[in-house]
């Protein structure tokens, strides 16, 4: 008995240690931080994915992408909204060519992706907030998140595609995920981990073990692996802004306005893929004195007072 239970321990141990160097050696840097991670597609496979998945949403979505060709009508109001969108992203879009432009002017170990993404901004009819940006620079922003970027009254309208900066702060946050690749790096955590537990669970020859791995992997790297992963967006989002020339005063309010939505019904921070509103809120904060400078420092709009 005890030599059987020898045994598993042991291919157990080399499962982990098996898993652990291919988890090291799948490692590639971020290239906008000074952060590693992990992937194991490559940036064509992700852009590719990231078509696939726009495309089945759109056609799902049908008459609500807004002035689409499959739209029976287009209002004024859904015109505007769209073409202030599009405007916002075009910004962000040679904002994000520019960024990486520097970034490898200066020997940071950044893949150029922002040129060769196929750049397209969609509007769909919701009261959803939210909004996304998938591998290759597929966007889309949901009506329901315009009000809370816009003058929060409960409702959308012109209005509140009048002041932008808070819904560039969102587009900008969405589309720096697709940069830093976070997508790519879900997938190929999930899928070595996968592997892991397989492994883990033959080796042990008990389910009860690979299910423990299971929920060790999602509490102990998929989820702070999340937050960081929305925390390095934010900061990544922040630089697009200011090369944009977007208000970047705006960051602080918009997430304090994103932790008042749901009434407050929210896991704790530490079961959740996102940081706190509260927290995001202050990072943001800690972060403008440099946003600041930046935008000053680049010719941008003088900032009115507050």
């Amino acid at each position: 008995m005890w030599n059987r239970l020898k045994f598993r321990l042991i291919l157990i141990l080399l499962a982990m240690a098996g898993l652990a160097i291919y988890w090291f050696v799948s490692q590639k840097p971020v290239g906008y931080t000074d952060r590693r991670q992990v992937l194991t597609t490559t940036i064509e496979q992700e852009n590719e994915l990231g078509l696939q998945a726009y495309a089945q949403i759109l056609s799902q979505e049908g008459e609500n992408v807004v002035c689409s060709g499959n739209a029976s009508s287009c209002s004024s109001l859904e015109r505007e909204i769209l073409e202030r969108v599009q405007a916002i992203g075009e910004d962000l879009r040679l904002a994000a060519i520019a960024y990486e432009d520097e970034l490898i002017a200066s020997g940071e170990p950044v893949e150029p992706k922002a040129r060769d993404f196929e750049w397209t901004f969609n509007v769909i009819q919701s009261d959803q907030p939210n909004a996304f940006c998938l591998p290759g620079g597929y966007v889309a922003i949901y009506t329901g998140i315009l009000d809370v970027t816009g003058n929060f009254d409960g409702e959308v309208t012109v209005e509140d595609v009048v002041d932008l900066d808070k819904l560039a702060v969102m587009m900008g946050h969405e589309i720096a995920h697709a940069l830093a690749r976070h997508g790519g790096e879900r997938m190929s955590q999930g899928k070595i981990l996968q592997v892991g537990q397989i492994a883990v669970g033959v080796a042990g020859g008990d389910q009860r073990i690979m299910e423990a791995f299971g929920l060790a992997a999602q509490t102990g790297v998929l989820l702070p692996f999340s937050r960081q992963h929305e925390a390095e967006a934010d900061k990544i989002g922040l630089e697009l802004l200011v090369r944009a020339c977007y208000d970047p005063r705006e960051a602080p309010e918009l997430w304090e306005r994103m932790g008042t939505l749901g009434q407050g019904q929210k896991p704790p921070e530490f079961l959740s893929t996102h940081p706190s509103s509260e927290r995001r809120a202050e990072n943001f904060r800690e972060w403008m004195p440099d946003a600041v400078s930046e935008y000053v420092a680049r010719g941008c709009p003088a900032l009115s007072g507050r």
